[in-house]
Protein backbone atom coordinates (compact mmCIF):
# COMPACT_ATOMS: atom_id res chain seq x y z
CA UNK A 1 0.00 0.00 0.00
CA UNK A 2 1.02 3.61 -0.64
CA UNK A 3 1.40 6.36 1.82
CA UNK A 4 -1.14 7.72 3.87
CA UNK A 5 -1.55 10.65 5.99
CA UNK A 6 -1.55 10.42 9.42
CA UNK A 7 -4.72 11.48 10.96
CA UNK A 8 -5.35 12.05 14.75
CA UNK A 9 -7.73 9.57 16.28
CA UNK A 10 -11.15 10.78 16.84
CA UNK A 11 -14.48 9.11 17.78
CA UNK A 12 -17.36 8.23 15.93
CA UNK A 13 -20.18 10.69 16.04
CA UNK A 14 -22.47 9.47 18.71
CA UNK A 15 -25.76 10.05 17.12
CA UNK A 16 -24.78 8.39 14.00
CA UNK A 17 -23.36 5.69 15.67
CA UNK A 18 -26.55 4.37 17.40
CA UNK A 19 -28.52 4.45 14.10
CA UNK A 20 -28.96 0.94 12.74
CA UNK A 21 -27.89 1.03 9.03
CA UNK A 22 -31.61 1.66 7.67
CA UNK A 23 -31.96 4.18 9.73
CA UNK A 24 -28.75 5.60 8.76
CA UNK A 25 -30.25 5.13 5.15
CA UNK A 26 -33.37 6.84 5.50
CA UNK A 27 -32.11 10.00 6.97
CA UNK A 28 -29.45 10.10 3.86
CA UNK A 29 -32.43 10.03 1.74
CA UNK A 30 -34.27 12.72 3.50
CA UNK A 31 -30.85 14.78 2.97
CA UNK A 32 -30.72 14.02 -0.79
CA UNK A 33 -34.23 14.29 -1.87
CA UNK A 34 -34.58 17.68 0.40
CA UNK A 35 -31.71 19.16 -0.33
CA UNK A 36 -31.54 18.51 -4.02
CA UNK A 37 -35.22 19.24 -5.06
CA UNK A 38 -35.76 21.92 -7.63
CA UNK A 39 -31.89 22.71 -7.33
CA UNK A 40 -31.18 19.94 -10.44
CA UNK A 41 -34.00 19.89 -13.46
CA UNK A 42 -34.85 18.05 -16.25
CA UNK A 43 -36.14 14.24 -16.05
CA UNK A 44 -32.52 13.07 -17.38
CA UNK A 45 -29.90 14.86 -14.98
CA UNK A 46 -26.71 13.24 -16.50
CA UNK A 47 -23.55 13.96 -14.19
CA UNK A 48 -21.33 14.34 -17.10
CA UNK A 49 -23.39 15.06 -20.29
CA UNK A 50 -21.99 16.14 -23.91
CA UNK A 51 -18.76 13.77 -24.79
CA UNK A 52 -18.00 10.24 -24.96
CA UNK A 53 -22.48 10.01 -26.16
CA UNK A 54 -22.82 7.86 -29.24
CA UNK A 55 -25.75 8.95 -31.57
CA UNK A 56 -28.68 6.75 -31.31
CA UNK A 57 -31.52 8.88 -33.52
CA UNK A 58 -33.97 11.59 -32.70
CA UNK A 59 -36.93 12.18 -30.60
CA UNK A 60 -39.23 15.12 -30.03
CA UNK A 61 -37.88 18.26 -28.61
CA UNK A 62 -39.02 19.20 -24.99
CA UNK A 63 -38.80 23.34 -24.20
CA UNK A 64 -37.02 24.12 -21.08
CA UNK A 65 -35.21 20.69 -21.01
CA UNK A 66 -33.15 19.89 -24.11
CA UNK A 67 -30.27 22.36 -26.01
CA UNK A 68 -31.56 24.40 -28.57
CA UNK A 69 -27.59 23.22 -30.02
CA UNK A 70 -28.36 19.67 -29.94
CA UNK A 71 -31.73 20.19 -32.61
CA UNK A 72 -31.92 17.33 -35.51
CA UNK A 73 -32.79 20.30 -38.27
CA UNK A 74 -32.97 17.39 -41.13
CA UNK A 75 -35.67 15.69 -39.02
CA UNK A 76 -37.90 18.72 -37.90
CA UNK A 77 -37.93 20.15 -41.38
CA UNK A 78 -39.54 16.47 -42.63
CA UNK A 79 -41.96 16.15 -40.14
CA UNK A 80 -42.62 19.64 -39.25
CA UNK A 81 -41.86 18.74 -35.17
CA UNK A 82 -38.80 19.89 -33.85
CA UNK A 83 -36.41 17.06 -32.90
CA UNK A 84 -33.07 16.69 -30.72
CA UNK A 85 -30.34 14.11 -31.52
CA UNK A 86 -30.73 11.72 -28.84
CA UNK A 87 -27.67 9.77 -27.94
CA UNK A 88 -27.11 6.61 -25.98
CA UNK A 89 -26.35 8.00 -22.65
CA UNK A 90 -30.15 9.57 -23.11
CA UNK A 91 -31.96 6.20 -23.46
CA UNK A 92 -29.69 3.90 -21.14
CA UNK A 93 -26.62 4.47 -19.08
CA UNK A 94 -24.59 1.74 -16.65
CA UNK A 95 -22.88 3.75 -14.24
CA UNK A 96 -19.95 1.90 -12.38
CA UNK A 97 -18.87 2.65 -9.08
CA UNK A 98 -15.37 2.35 -7.36
CA UNK A 99 -15.98 3.25 -3.67
CA UNK A 100 -12.75 3.41 -0.93
CA UNK A 101 -13.72 1.90 1.95
CA UNK A 102 -10.37 1.16 3.54
CA UNK A 103 -9.23 2.51 6.42
CA UNK A 104 -8.05 5.99 5.65
CA UNK A 105 -11.71 6.53 4.92
CA UNK A 106 -12.85 5.83 8.53
CA UNK A 107 -11.89 9.15 9.80
CA UNK A 108 -13.54 12.02 9.94
CA UNK A 109 -13.51 15.08 12.43
CA UNK A 110 -17.34 17.10 11.07
CA UNK A 111 -20.79 15.85 10.76
CA UNK A 112 -19.94 12.96 8.65
CA UNK A 113 -16.84 10.97 8.76
CA UNK A 114 -14.83 10.33 4.97
CA UNK A 115 -16.99 7.19 4.58
CA UNK A 116 -20.29 8.51 5.32
CA UNK A 117 -19.89 11.41 3.03
CA UNK A 118 -18.63 8.58 0.07
CA UNK A 119 -21.65 6.80 0.75
CA UNK A 120 -23.67 10.42 0.40
CA UNK A 121 -21.59 11.08 -2.85
CA UNK A 122 -22.56 7.51 -3.82
CA UNK A 123 -26.68 8.34 -3.11
CA UNK A 124 -26.47 11.31 -4.92
CA UNK A 125 -25.19 9.86 -7.89
CA UNK A 126 -27.14 7.09 -7.98
CA UNK A 127 -30.21 9.59 -7.89
CA UNK A 128 -29.01 11.65 -10.67
CA UNK A 129 -28.63 8.95 -12.85
CA UNK A 130 -31.58 7.08 -12.15
CA UNK A 131 -33.93 6.39 -14.85
CA UNK A 132 -35.59 3.86 -17.29
CA UNK A 133 -33.18 1.35 -18.61
CA UNK A 134 -30.17 2.67 -16.75
CA UNK A 135 -28.10 0.38 -14.51
CA UNK A 136 -25.82 1.06 -11.65
CA UNK A 137 -22.96 -1.36 -10.57
CA UNK A 138 -20.00 -1.10 -7.88
CA UNK A 139 -16.49 -2.28 -6.38
CA UNK A 140 -16.12 -1.36 -2.81
CA UNK A 141 -13.04 -1.28 -1.55
CA UNK A 142 -12.24 -2.48 1.69
CA UNK A 143 -9.82 -4.03 4.96
CA UNK A 144 -10.53 -7.61 4.05
CA UNK A 145 -10.35 -7.52 -0.11
CA UNK A 146 -12.91 -5.91 -2.71
CA UNK A 147 -16.46 -6.43 -2.97
CA UNK A 148 -18.83 -6.62 -6.20
CA UNK A 149 -22.04 -5.85 -6.78
CA UNK A 150 -23.40 -6.37 -10.22
CA UNK A 151 -24.92 -3.49 -12.12
CA UNK A 152 -28.58 -3.47 -11.93
CA UNK A 153 -31.41 -0.77 -12.47
CA UNK A 154 -33.90 0.09 -10.10
CA UNK A 155 -34.25 1.52 -6.76
CA UNK A 156 -34.62 -1.17 -4.77
CA UNK A 157 -31.38 -1.90 -6.36
CA UNK A 158 -29.48 1.78 -5.41
CA UNK A 159 -31.01 1.51 -1.76
CA UNK A 160 -29.86 -2.31 -1.22
CA UNK A 161 -26.34 -0.86 -2.70
CA UNK A 162 -26.11 2.02 -0.17
CA UNK A 163 -27.08 -0.60 2.35
CA UNK A 164 -24.11 -2.48 1.79
CA UNK A 165 -21.87 0.13 1.68
CA UNK A 166 -23.16 1.55 5.26
CA UNK A 167 -22.57 -2.11 6.50
CA UNK A 168 -19.24 -2.61 4.71
CA UNK A 169 -16.68 -3.99 7.23
CA UNK A 170 -13.92 -1.67 9.09
CA UNK A 171 -10.80 -2.45 10.06
CA UNK A 172 -10.94 -4.08 13.42
CA UNK A 173 -14.57 -5.28 13.13
CA UNK A 174 -13.08 -8.95 12.44
CA UNK A 175 -10.76 -9.48 14.73
CA UNK A 176 -10.00 -13.08 13.68
CA UNK A 177 -9.40 -12.07 10.19
CA UNK A 178 -6.61 -9.66 9.93
CA UNK A 179 -6.38 -7.41 6.78
CA UNK A 180 -3.05 -8.74 6.10
CA UNK A 181 -4.04 -12.29 5.79
CA UNK A 182 -6.70 -11.14 3.18
CA UNK A 183 -4.77 -11.04 -0.22
CA UNK A 184 -4.22 -7.60 -1.26
CA UNK A 185 -6.24 -5.34 -2.80
CA UNK A 186 -5.26 -1.42 -3.41
CA UNK A 187 -6.40 1.24 -5.18
CA UNK A 188 -4.75 0.56 -9.09
CA UNK A 189 -6.16 -3.27 -8.55
CA UNK A 190 -9.90 -2.13 -7.84
CA UNK A 191 -9.62 0.08 -10.99
CA UNK A 192 -8.05 -3.16 -13.07
CA UNK A 193 -11.55 -5.37 -11.64
CA UNK A 194 -13.62 -1.97 -13.19
CA UNK A 195 -12.08 -2.22 -16.27
CA UNK A 196 -12.78 -5.73 -16.73
CA UNK A 197 -16.72 -5.81 -15.91
CA UNK A 198 -17.21 -2.04 -17.81
CA UNK A 199 -17.55 -3.63 -21.07
CA UNK A 200 -20.23 -1.11 -22.45
CA UNK A 201 -19.15 2.86 -22.82
CA UNK A 202 -20.99 4.56 -19.66
CA UNK A 203 -19.85 6.59 -16.38
CA UNK A 204 -17.33 5.06 -14.08
CA UNK A 205 -16.91 7.06 -10.70
CA UNK A 206 -14.44 6.72 -8.37
CA UNK A 207 -15.09 7.77 -4.64
CA UNK A 208 -11.95 7.76 -2.84
CA UNK A 209 -8.96 10.39 -1.22
CA UNK A 210 -6.74 8.75 -3.56
CA UNK A 211 -3.39 8.17 -1.35
CA UNK A 212 -3.46 4.45 -1.35
CA UNK A 213 -0.80 4.32 -4.10
CA UNK A 214 0.84 7.64 -3.94
CA UNK A 215 4.55 7.91 -4.40
CA UNK A 216 6.41 10.09 -1.78
CA UNK A 217 8.24 11.86 -4.94
CA UNK A 218 5.42 13.88 -6.67
CA UNK A 219 7.76 13.49 -9.80
CA UNK A 220 6.33 9.67 -9.59
CA UNK A 221 2.74 8.87 -11.13
CA UNK A 222 0.58 7.17 -8.46
CA UNK A 223 0.37 3.96 -8.49
CA UNK A 224 -3.80 4.48 -10.02
CA UNK A 225 -2.97 6.42 -12.73
CA UNK A 226 -2.10 4.31 -15.58
CA UNK A 227 -5.77 2.22 -14.71
CA UNK A 228 -7.68 5.55 -14.56
CA UNK A 229 -6.42 6.59 -17.68
CA UNK A 230 -7.31 3.40 -19.73
CA UNK A 231 -10.79 3.57 -18.01
CA UNK A 232 -11.02 7.01 -19.07
CA UNK A 233 -10.23 6.06 -23.04
CA UNK A 234 -13.44 4.50 -23.14
CA UNK A 235 -15.38 5.60 -20.69
CA UNK A 236 -16.30 8.94 -18.84
CA UNK A 237 -15.23 9.19 -16.14
CA UNK A 238 -15.67 11.47 -12.20
CA UNK A 239 -12.97 11.01 -9.41
CA UNK A 240 -14.94 12.25 -5.69
CA UNK A 241 -12.19 13.04 -3.82
CA UNK A 242 -13.11 12.68 -0.07
CA UNK A 243 -10.83 14.92 2.73
CA UNK A 244 -11.25 15.95 6.13
CA UNK A 245 -10.05 19.21 7.68
CA UNK A 246 -7.63 17.97 10.21
CA UNK A 247 -5.69 15.96 7.35
CA UNK A 248 -5.11 19.47 5.70
CA UNK A 249 -3.96 20.96 8.98
CA UNK A 250 -2.95 20.62 12.67
CA UNK A 251 -5.04 22.52 15.48
CA UNK A 252 -3.03 23.79 18.05
CA UNK A 253 -4.36 21.77 21.04
CA UNK A 254 -0.89 20.39 22.60
CA UNK A 255 0.25 16.95 22.62
CA UNK A 256 -1.40 14.47 20.07
CA UNK A 257 -1.24 11.16 18.61
CA UNK A 258 -1.18 10.84 15.27
CA UNK A 259 -2.52 7.61 13.60
CA UNK A 260 -1.14 5.60 10.46
CA UNK A 261 -4.75 4.09 9.43
CA UNK A 262 -3.69 1.72 7.46
CA UNK A 263 -0.26 0.14 9.90
CA UNK A 264 -1.62 1.62 13.10
CA UNK A 265 1.56 2.84 13.85
CA UNK A 266 1.08 5.90 16.41
CA UNK A 267 3.55 9.04 16.62
CA UNK A 268 3.11 12.00 19.30
CA UNK A 269 3.42 15.27 18.22
CA UNK A 270 3.12 18.31 20.29
CA UNK A 271 0.93 20.70 18.16
CA UNK A 272 1.95 23.99 20.22
CA UNK A 273 4.84 24.19 17.73
CA UNK A 274 3.96 26.76 14.99
CA UNK A 275 6.74 25.61 12.42
CA UNK A 276 5.89 21.96 12.91
CA UNK A 277 2.26 23.35 11.83
CA UNK A 278 3.49 25.26 8.87
CA UNK A 279 5.22 22.58 7.28
CA UNK A 280 2.45 20.08 8.13
CA UNK A 281 -0.01 22.07 5.98
CA UNK A 282 2.43 22.65 2.95
CA UNK A 283 3.32 19.44 2.89
CA UNK A 284 -0.41 18.14 3.12
CA UNK A 285 -1.29 21.03 0.36
CA UNK A 286 1.91 19.26 -1.30
CA UNK A 287 -0.29 16.19 -1.23
CA UNK A 288 -3.61 17.12 -2.71
CA UNK A 289 -2.00 18.93 -5.81
CA UNK A 290 -0.05 15.53 -6.51
CA UNK A 291 -3.64 13.99 -6.67
CA UNK A 292 -4.90 16.87 -8.91
CA UNK A 293 -2.27 16.81 -10.93
CA UNK A 294 -2.33 13.05 -11.12
CA UNK A 295 -6.31 12.85 -11.52
CA UNK A 296 -5.86 15.36 -14.43
CA UNK A 297 -3.37 13.63 -16.26
CA UNK A 298 -5.47 10.76 -15.92
CA UNK A 299 -8.08 12.50 -18.01
CA UNK A 300 -10.80 12.54 -15.10
CA UNK A 301 -13.28 15.25 -14.03
CA UNK A 302 -12.35 16.00 -10.35
CA UNK A 303 -14.72 16.84 -7.62
CA UNK A 304 -13.40 17.36 -4.80
CA UNK A 305 -15.93 17.31 -1.25
CA UNK A 306 -15.30 18.09 2.52
CA UNK A 307 -16.78 16.75 5.43
CA UNK A 308 -16.78 20.07 6.60
CA UNK A 309 -18.42 21.61 3.82
CA UNK A 310 -21.72 21.33 2.03
CA UNK A 311 -21.63 18.85 -0.02
CA UNK A 312 -24.96 18.83 -1.66
CA UNK A 313 -23.88 22.60 -3.01
CA UNK A 314 -20.51 21.33 -4.15
CA UNK A 315 -22.45 18.41 -6.22
CA UNK A 316 -24.64 21.21 -7.81
CA UNK A 317 -22.09 23.20 -8.96
CA UNK A 318 -20.08 20.67 -10.40
CA UNK A 319 -23.02 19.39 -12.66
CA UNK A 320 -23.99 22.60 -13.84
CA UNK A 321 -20.35 23.70 -14.58
CA UNK A 322 -20.58 20.15 -16.80
CA UNK A 323 -23.44 20.91 -18.31
CA UNK A 324 -21.92 24.25 -19.16
CA UNK A 325 -19.32 23.05 -20.57
CA UNK A 326 -20.55 20.31 -22.28
CA UNK A 327 -23.34 22.69 -23.87
CA UNK A 328 -20.69 25.35 -25.35
CA UNK A 329 -18.58 22.43 -27.18
CA UNK A 330 -21.34 20.83 -28.62
CA UNK A 331 -21.38 21.46 -32.40
CA UNK A 332 -24.22 23.69 -34.18
CA UNK A 333 -26.06 22.37 -36.73
CA UNK A 334 -27.60 24.41 -39.19
CA UNK A 335 -31.28 23.89 -40.71
CA UNK A 336 -31.90 21.95 -43.83
CA UNK A 337 -34.10 19.95 -45.54
CA UNK A 338 -32.98 15.67 -45.64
Amino acid sequence: MGRRSPTPPVAADPVLADLTPDQRLRRLELTVTRRLDGLLHGERHGLLPGPGSEPAGSREYRPGEDEVRRMDWSVTARTAVPHVREVDADRELTTWLLVDASPSMEYGTAELDKRELAVAAVATIGFLTAGPGNRLGAQVLTPYGLRRVPARGGRTHLFGLLRALLAAPRAGDHPDVAPAAVPAAGLADALAEVRRVAHRRGLVVVVSDFLDGLPDDPRLPAHWERPLRQLSVRHQVLAVEVTDPRELELPDVGLITLVDPESGETREVWTGDRRLRERYAAAAAAQRDQVRHALRRAGATHLALRTDQDWTVDIVRHVHAQRRLAAAAAPSHRGGAA
